[in-house]
Parts: structure tokens; sequence; C-alpha cells
């Protein structure tokens, strides 16, 4: 499975614990992320993360690209509700991009943590066949 990442300055080091935590679930699959979310997870999970450019950047527009492609099969983006985000356009595109695709999106850990306990229970599966 392809899983995209991206996460609000605030909440990067919450993104970091979780891919900690959850790493053996995640090495298992393609991991994706903008280009500093990227690099503190790499260093932290010793993971291979494909980085993107950074979200002001254009990284953000590259997730939802792919999403658009149907070559994201879950977003995580860990937002930041009480600080005006940078990103607001593109935080809008995503989530609707994944409602259009039909992409299971977490913004925030509790919902982070049902999708990744659903990908290892296989339950996510189905992905796999409507996107061939």
């Amino acid at each position: 499975m392809n899983i995209a990442l991206i996460a609000d300055e605030k909440k990067k080091e919450l993104m970091v614990q979780f891919c900690i935590a959850y790493a053996g679930i995640l090495s298992k699959h393609n991991i994706g992320a903008t280009a500093t979310t990227a690099n503190l997870i790499a260093e932290a999970t010793g993971m291979e993360i494909q980085r993107f450019l950074s979200g002001t950047q254009g990284g953000a527009d590259q997730i939802a690209a792919r999403i658009s492609c149907d070559d994201v099969d879950i977003m995580l983006y860990f937002r930041d509700p009480s600080t005006p985000s940078k990103l607001e356009r593109e935080e809008n595109l995503i989530l609707r991009l994944c409602d259009v695709h039909n992409v299971p999106v977490a913004t925030n850990i509790a919902t982070a943590e049902v999708i990744i306990m659903a990908l290892d229970r296989g339950d996510l599966d189905w992905r796999m066949y409507i996107n061939k």
C-alpha cells in the first residue's frame, strides 16, 4: 500500500513518534511524505521514505496529484487546528480528493491509529483490487 504523510509544523514530532510506534507495520508499505516530515521520520526510524517537496514548495500539491491518480491508499495528515494553515487551499484539496477517491484519511493520531490497525488486520486490502 502507498501511504502519504503530512504534518503541520507543531505536529511533526507527533508524526515521528507515531511512525516510531508503528514502524513494524509502516515498514511493510511504501511511505511518502513532504520533505521535512520525511527527513525526520527517516532519521528516527531508519525507514526508507519517498521525499516530496516541502509542503509550502509544492509537496502537498504533489501528494494531491498522486491521490488524483489513485497512487495513494492511505493519507495521514496531522493538522494543527490551533494555528492558521499556510496550506489551507492544499489541505482542503487533499481532503476533498480523499473523499472523491475513497482514500482513508486521518487528521489526528486517534484516527491514524484506527487506520493503521485496520491496515495491519487486512481490512484495507480492498484498495489493491479497485486500483489495479
